[in-house]
């Protein structure tokens, strides 16, 4: 079994910051691609940003320029950092993970955190 757990949610006034975090943990013997996604309300969940395994990058374009995404492969940890927070950026991020459970022939599955809120006042 494995868990992804996000952090560093909150409530921000608009211009202000936020990173959040996501630790991956149980079994887990290799991690590809990492990203994280948002679900406004009454929206469909959209991507926000992807880092691959070997550090490639894409972003939305609504979050391009203001938002980092990173990652700590020792520890298991993806993050992204939001700058210029606007309004629009509200929702529930959730992270996500292409994740290899042993060391034989298997393809990765797939796994989502449980979520963390983010909301920015104007």
């Amino acid at each position: 079994q494995v868990h992804l757990v996000e952090s560093g949610g909150g409530l921000v006034q608009a211009g202000g910051s936020l990173r959040l975090s996501c630790a991956a943990s149980g079994r887990i013997y290799s991690i590809n691609a990492m990203g994280w996604y948002r679900q406004a309300p009454g929206k469909q969940r959209e991507l926000v940003a992807t880092i691959t395994s070997g550090g490639m990058t894409n972003y939305a374009d609504s979050v391009k320029g203001r938002f980092t995404i990173s990652r700590d492969n020792a520890k298991n940890t993806v993050y992204l950092q939001m700058n210029s927070l606007e309004p629009e950026d509200t929702a529930v991020y959730y992270c996500n993970a292409d994740i290899k459970n042993d060391g034989w022939g298997a393809p990765p599955n797939n796994y989502w955190g449980q979520g963390t809120q983010v909301t920015v006042s104007s």
